[in-house]
């Protein structure tokens, strides 16, 4: 289940010792995932930044009490929910990713020097700036901080936009992803017009996100047709309507499933 949620997983065996020469099943993606490890009553998944993931379907059993990882005890006769579980690995990946983009931003030098060395360099424009989704991949924040991701289909690409979603809205960003998923298991995605794009093969585009200066924009295609409407929009709009959603706000999950799930059983948009 791991490594069919992303191709990019590495699995490996770390910290092998004398007393365990076999070592600990580690899988990593920007960074460690989780690790297995074997015990006479479970097999225990630590995941390295639990604490920090959505966890709807409450997956976590162990571990609850720290700041930074959670586990999840196996025992013999568990069923795995195996939607929920990928779910959990693609916000972990989203998490690595969105850490190591963190690290890699500095704050600019408010001096007459600084900005005569970033002119040289060739460095962005103001009203924009640099964040980084993995070791070498630089990614743009176009105005209102909005990443700027080159067209392409697949999941990697929506990731690769959620981790460079500067500060609150890339943890909202991982739950929209995971809720999308998870109510339309079947969803096909890619960045269009630097924006994640969720739809169904065939149907066209139903749903798609995008990053303004104080909120992320929800955006049904078909909004018109749901019930009830999202409340932004107007006549002009034609069919699209869309929700805006601010830092404070309380994210009603169960009715944003409720307009995913309507929404992908409609005729989609198709460019």
């Amino acid at each position: 289940l791991i490594q069919e949620t992303d191709p990019a997983i590495r699995e490996e065996r770390k910290w092998k010792k004398p007393r365990n020469p076999s070592g600990v099943p580690v899988w990593t993606h920007g960074g460690i995932l989780c690790t297995g490890e074997t015990y006479q009553q479970v097999v225990k998944l630590t995941f390295a930044r639990g604490a920090r993931l959505p966890d709807p379907r409450k997956l976590f059993n162990a571990s609850l009490e720290g700041n930074t990882r959670r586990a999840i005890d196996i025992r013999e006769g568990t069923t795995l929910d195996a939607q929920a579980f990928q779910d959990l690995i693609r916000a972990a990946i989203a998490e690595n990713l969105g850490a190591g983009a963190a690290k890699s931003r500095s704050p600019a030098r408010a001096t007459g020097k600084a900005v005569k060395s970033s002119a040289k360099s060739g460095s962005a424009p103001r009203g924009r700036q640099r964040a980084k989704t993995g070791a070498s991949t630089k990614v743009v924040l176009l105005s209102g901080g909005n990443p700027q991701i080159a067209k392409a289909d697949g999941d990697a690409p929506v990731q690769a936009y959620i981790a460079a979603m500067p500060g609150w809205k890339s943890r909202l960003g991982r739950r929209l992803d995971a809720l999308i998923v998870r109510s339309v298991p079947r969803v096909r995605k890619a960045v269009r017009w630097n924006s994640p794009f969720y739809g169904i093969e065939g149907q066209g585009w139903f749903l798609s996100f995008h990053v303004l200066t104080r909120y992320v924009k929800v955006t049904f295609f078909n909004g018109i047709s749901l019930c009830p409407i999202p409340p932004g929009g107007t006549e002009r709009s034609n069919e699209s309507r869309w929700i805006d959603l601010y830092e404070d706000d309380t994210f009603d999950e169960a009715q944003m499933a409720q307009w995913v799930k309507q929404a992908a059983a409609l005729p989609g948009w198709t460019p």
